[in-house]
């Protein structure tokens, strides 16, 4: 099957929001503290522009935020200063998590993933919100209050799931209510939302709650992945995602958007599944996935925060092997993965986006301009586990009243920027030596290809080849 997309350069533009950029996940607040991590960081910052870093945890008592010894209250901030102080640094800012519950507040003994963070309601809110209050109101006076304003601050972890959280709504409603009358008593103009839940869940009872009690919500935050309520209890993940609607997340984004009305959306968690062993996450299959849903909700949304930016990630164990299907866009070693080039692609855009015409069962076009004289032609071809897809042969035919003086194509896809098969070709080691290292790096760069331009009397046409689970992002020069 052939696919054919046509846009004109006459047409006006449209705006596109660089949602990808706005925030990135980590996984834990403590990881933050590592060399690697944020060499890591720092890597994504300059390539990926991400300006905004979210993770869990950062009140858990391995950070030793609060703590009751002898029966004083001891705070500390310092460990917290440090991850801050580094991402002030690099001109990034905090997407604020208020998690987990520190055992000195602690109402009970559940705790979720590897490094024991609690989950049980505050056996007092009003000491609660006291540490909340005096955290901001630290960190306003250390970073400025202009600084901080432009910080977001959300309110507990997927508080509707069991493994997260062991009150009830109406509990987390209450937190959150004490959350934000503290910040907000800091300084009216500190951003504070919620709920944070996953799957989409109780924003709109989350909603009325605030209303009613006249609380602030300057952000509405949920998660999502396309393997959410699919599929049967004990199916694996690739069984999950095959019965999945192709369009599955936009349409869950379109329906929240109605739900939220004008109010920042804030999707803090999104990726292409919720396994952290699952092979496809280290594969063109992400890339692909990733490159699409980001396009696809760009003018939907504020932010989509992809989980996570890097393999630097503890909440089972601490995986050694290089590529080991976890979330990250790069490996433990700093690798990229193809998913990480595919976002390297969208933040080199430009934000004026051109209509395009076309439709195909799994290739998606777009058209966006680079600047005054250059145009960026993509394309993604992407389709869920055991759906159909095939070799695309893809024209653009692109009309209006400048020529191309030449073209070039940036690939992701089987054989271009695919770091996980170089390191399968290299034998799978389970450990990496530098120059393996190195080797790897070099097999996941982004290169330049001359793509041919066929002049037409209405403008010029573009043939390419894509592949499954493929990204080819055209460069036109403009004459």
């Amino acid at each position: 099957m052939s696919a054919t997309f046509t846009c004109n350069l006459d047409a006006a533009d449209g705006k596109l929001a660089h949602v990808w950029s706005h925030t990135v996940g980590s996984g834990h607040a403590r990881l933050a503290l590592r060399a690697d991590w944020q060499a890591q960081m720092r890597k994504a910052r300059a390539e990926l522009g991400v300006r905004h870093a979210r993770f869990h945890g950062i009140l858990d008592d391995g950070m030793a935020t609060y703590l009751i010894e002898c029966d004083k209250d001891l705070y500390s901030f310092f460990n917290a200063d440090q991850i801050l102080d580094f991402l002030v640094s690099i001109g990034m800012k905090p997407f604020v998590e208020l998690s987990f519950m520190p055992s000195a507040l602690q109402t009970g003994a559940d705790i979720v993933f590897s490094y024991k963070a609690n989950v049980t309601p505050p056996r007092d809110y009003a000491k609660w919100a006291d540490l909340i209050k005096r955290l901001v109101s630290h960190w306003v006076d250390r970073y400025g209050i202009g600084e901080v304003r432009s910080w977001y601050f959300e309110v507990w972890n997927e508080p509707n799931l069991d493994a997260f959280w062991k009150g009830s709504q109406a509990d987390y409603f209450k937190l959150y209510q004490y959350t934000a009358s503290a910040i907000k008593d800091v300084d009216t103009q500190l951003r504070v939302g919620g709920p944070a839940t996953a799957n989409d869940e109780w924003v709109p009872e989350f909603l009325g709650f605030c209303e009613s009690r006249k609380l602030p919500a300057d952000f509405v935050s949920t998660h999502h992945y396309p393997t959410d309520a699919l599929g049967k209890p004990g199916d694996d993940t690739e069984t999950q995602l095959s019965d999945a609607p192709r369009d599955v997340l936009i349409r869950r984004v379109q329906a929240m958007r109605k739900t939220v009305g004008d109010r920042m959306l804030c999707y803090t968690e999104w990726s292409s599944s919720s396994n952290p062993f699952f092979p496809f996450h280290d594969e063109p299959y992400a890339a692909a996935f990733l490159f699409k849903n980001m396009l696809d909700v760009a003018d939907l949304v504020h932010c989509y925060s992809w989980w996570t930016f890097s393999d630097i990630f503890e909440e089972n164990y601490f995986a050694s092997t290089p590529f080991h299907g976890s979330f990250g866009l790069q490996t433990i070693h700093g690798i990229a993965k193809p998913a990480y080039r595919a976002m390297q692609l969208l933040h080199g855009l430009g934000d004026a986006r051109l209509p395009v015409a076309g439709s195909h069962p799994t290739v998606d076009a777009w058209a966006v301009r680079a600047d005054g004289n250059h145009l960026d032609l993509l394309l993604s071809n992407h389709a869920f586990p055991h759906h159909s897809i095939a070799d695309e042969t893809v024209t653009w035919h692109v009309q209006g009243s400048r020529r191309a003086k030449g073209a070039s194509v940036r690939r992701v896809d089987d054989t271009h920027c695919n770091s996980r098969q170089a390191w399968v070709d290299m034998g799978s080691p389970d450990y990496l030596d530098s120059t393996q290292a190195a080797e790897l790096d070099q097999a996941s760069q982004l290169r330049a290809e001359a793509v041919a331009v066929n002049a037409r009397d209405d403008g010029f046409d573009i043939r390419l080849e894509l592949p499954p689970h493929g990204i080819a992002a055209v460069r036109v020069e403009l004459a």
